[in-house]
C-alpha cells in the first residue's frame, strides 16, 4: 500500500475560533509590567507558590550536594524551569480573576482544581515532568562521557576539574547545548498552553498545538521571552533561591498576559 504522509502543518491545525496574533518586543514589556501589577495587587499568592518553589529548589540543592547527585546539581535547578509553567497554573487563575474584575486572594489560586480542564492540565503537566526527567537523564549521560571519566571525589575537585580540564569544558558546552534543545521544546509546548487550557477549557492537544503555532508565528519575540525567563530565574536563585518568591509569581502573571496578547 502507498505510504501517506501527513504534512506537519496539518498536525498543527487549531480550531478556527482560535486566532494567533503577531506580537513584538513591546508586547513582552507590557506583559511583564502587567505581571508586576498583578503581583503587587495580590501578593498573598506567595503562600501558594513563591515560598513552596524556593523550598523545592533548596531540597534539590541539598540532595545534589549529598554525594552522587553533585553532577546533577545544575541540571536539577535549571530543569525546574521545565515544570515552572505547570507550577504557575494557580498564578494564571489569579490573573484571570483580576482580568474579570473578581476578588482575588491566595485561596483563589486553588480554583484551578475546580476547572473542567484540570485533567488536560494534568496530562500536559505529566509531559512537562517527563521532559524534566529526560533532561536529567541526558545530563547524566553527558557527565559520564566527559568529566565523569576523571571521577572527581569532592565538590572542590569537581569544580576545579570542571573549569581546568578539556573534559570539564566538554561537559559545559555539550551539556548546555543539550539543555538548550530541551528548553526550546518546553517553550514551544507550554508558553501559552497552560493559561489557554484554564481560560478556554480546551484539551491539552489543542493547547499544545496552539502553543507551537504561536512560537512559529512569533519566533524572535518568543525566543527573547525564553531568554528573559531564564535570566529572571537565574537572578531569582540568588540568594539561596529566595528571589524566586518574587520572580515566579511575576513570571506567572506575565505569562498570562502574554497569552492574552498572542492568542485571540
Amino acid at each position: 500500500m502507498p505510504e501517506h504522509r501527513i504534512p506537519l502543518a496539518d498536525l498543527l491545525v487549531v480550531p478556527k475560533d482560535i486566532r494567533i496574533r503577531p506580537i513584538d518586543v513591546r508586547s513582552l514589556g507590557e506583559a511583564l509590567a502587567l505581571g508586576w501589577r498583578d503581583f503587587l495587587a495580590a501578593p498573598t499568592q506567595l503562600l501558594f507558590l513563591g515560598v513552596i518553589y524556593p523550598l523545592v529548589g533548596l531540597v534539590a540543592a541539598r540532595a545534589a550536594y549529598g554525594g552522587d547527585l553533585l553532577p546533577l546539581f545544575y541540571p536539577l535547578v535549571a530543569g525546574l524551569a521545565f515544570v515552572g509553567p505547570l507550577a504557575a497554573v494557580g498564578i494564571y487563575e489569579l490573573s484571570r480573576r483580576r482580568e474579570r474584575g473578581q476578588p482575588v486572594s491566595w485561596v483563589d489560586a486553588l480554583g484551578v482544581f475546580r476547572s473542567r480542564a484540570i485533567w488536560s492540565i494534568a496530562a500536559l503537566g505529566l509531559l512537562m515532568l517527563t521532559l524534566y526527567v529526560l533532561w536529567l537523564g541526558a545530563a547524566q549521560i553527558v557527565y559520564e562521557h566527559t568529566l565523569g571519566r576523571l571521577e572527581p571525589e569532592s565538590v572542590g575537585v569537581f569544580v576545579h576539574l570542571l573549569f581546568t580540564t578539556p573534559e570539564g569544558w566538554q561537559m559545559i558546552v555539550l551539556g548546555n547545548a543539550v539543555g538548550l534543545l530541551f528548553a526550546l521544546a518546553t517553550l514551544a509546548l507550554s508558553v501559552v498552553s497552560f493559561p489557554m487550557m484554564l481560560d478556554r477549557e480546551v484539551d491539552w492537544i489543542i493547547a499544545m498545538q496552539t502553543s507551537v503555532r504561536t512560537v512559529m508565528a512569533n519566533p524572535v519575540p518568543m525566543m527573547l521571552w525564553g531568554a528573559i525567563v531564564v535570566a529572571m530565574l537565574a537572578i531569582g536563585c540568588l540568594p539561596a533561591f529566595a528571589g524566586l518568591a518574587v520572580v515566579m509569581p511575576v513570571l506567572g502573571h506575565a505569562t498570562w498576559h502574554l497569552y492574552r496578547r498572542a492568542v485571540g
